[in-house]
């Protein structure tokens, strides 16, 4: 058999664990909140998912990534898209999801929820801080 770090559903998911923050296990390792993952009805991997304040730290460095500078740094146009991009992803449902993106974009909490209250006018959904 193919050891579980060459095999095929192993390189297949390796991407999507790492840009979640989660941890590939071996299926033995596994506990009850695990994703044991098969191949042709055999457990080849296990995936551990992050807490979700993880994930918001490691959806903000994969933004800081693609847009090559710190998220501080960005233009006030671009923050917005980050914003947008990020509510989409579920970030501002985090305990202290609009703070920590706030704090990364280098705006305060209430810019956050203008931008958040811009795009949202035109659905008719207000947001309050």
């Amino acid at each position: 058999m193919t050891e579980p770090a060459d095999h095929p559903l192993v390189t297949a998911v390796k991407p999507l664990v790492d840009a979640m923050g989660a941890e590939l296990i071996g299926p033995e390792q596994a506990q009850p909140d695990d994703v044991v993952l098969a191949w042709e009805g055999e457990e080849v991997i296990a995936v551990r998912l992050p807490q979700l304040s993880e994930s918001l730290g490691h959806i903000l460095a994969a933004m800081e990534r693609r847009h090559g500078m710190p998220l501080a740094e960005l233009d006030r146009r671009t923050k917005q898209s980050v914003v947008r991009t990020l509510e989409a992803r579920g970030a501002f449902s985090v305990r202290h999801g609009v703070e920590t993106v706030a704090g990364a974009l280098g705006v305060s909490r209430f810019t956050i929820y203008n931008y958040l209250n811009r795009e949202n006018a035109a659905k008719g959904e207000w947001l309050r801080p």
